[in-house]
């Protein structure tokens, strides 16, 4: 049984893609689906958390591996696939990768910078420069949310800086800003108020 997401329907078994997505900032020719990602998409999921960390256009970015090595981010996907990790995978009918969703939930020893607490996944999420601006982000937040109230999910939250523009398409989808942490906002979205399903199911 499927549940309704986003653009399509988003299948809970997962085994092909499911969701049908089209651009819709600026090449509407852009076609990709969303599947349920596993365990074999790691490799993604890190190339997507080094482009969510060194998304400043214009500034010099390590290799890879040196970039992910960073301290604060060496361990954010370290044992993935244990209880609670899900991820969403945005791809092209040619099966080209272009970014990826996820959430995975902390404890107050060992934590993310937007941490809540041990009840609320944080979400990470990454598009390839090239898909960006083209329908790939938002699709890929809501079908996760969709996601997460399946699963009974009820509260998320991320960490965003202040000056990325990302705020707006995570305002868009319903997170608020919940904490100040230096030059990065703490955001949520509480998936049971009833205002925030409105906004989602309106697609606003």
């Amino acid at each position: 049984m499927g549940i309704e997401a986003a653009a399509g329907v988003l299948d809970a078994g997962g085994a092909a893609p499911v969701l049908s997505g089209h651009g819709m900032r600026q090449e509407p020719d852009l076609n990709f689906v969303i599947r349920i990602g596993d365990a074999d998409d790691l490799g993604l999921l890190r190339e997507m958390l080094f482009e969510a960390a060194y998304w400043r256009p214009g500034v010099p970015r390590p290799e890879l591996e040196a970039g992910l090595a960073r301290p604060d981010l060496a361990g954010l996907l370290a044992g993935w696939g244990r209880a609670g990790d899900v991820a969403l995978v945005a791809v092209t009918p040619e099966g080209v990768d272009l970014g990826a969703a996820w959430l995975r939930y902390w404890t107050e020893e060992q934590h993310s910078y937007g941490f809540v607490d041990a009840t609320t996944p944080e979400l990470g999420i990454g598009v390839r420069a090239e898909a960006r601006r083209r329908g790939v982000g938002e699709a890929l937040l809501r079908a996760l949310l969709t996601e997460a109230r399946r699963l009974g999910v009820r509260r998320i939250s991320l960490s965003v800086e202040k000056d990325n523009p990302a705020i707006r398409l995570y305002r868009r989808v319903g997170f608020v800003e919940h904490a100040a942490a230096g030059s990065a906002w703490t955001m949520v979205v509480d998936l049971g108020d009833a205002t925030t399903a409105n906004r989602f199911a309106a697609g606003e």
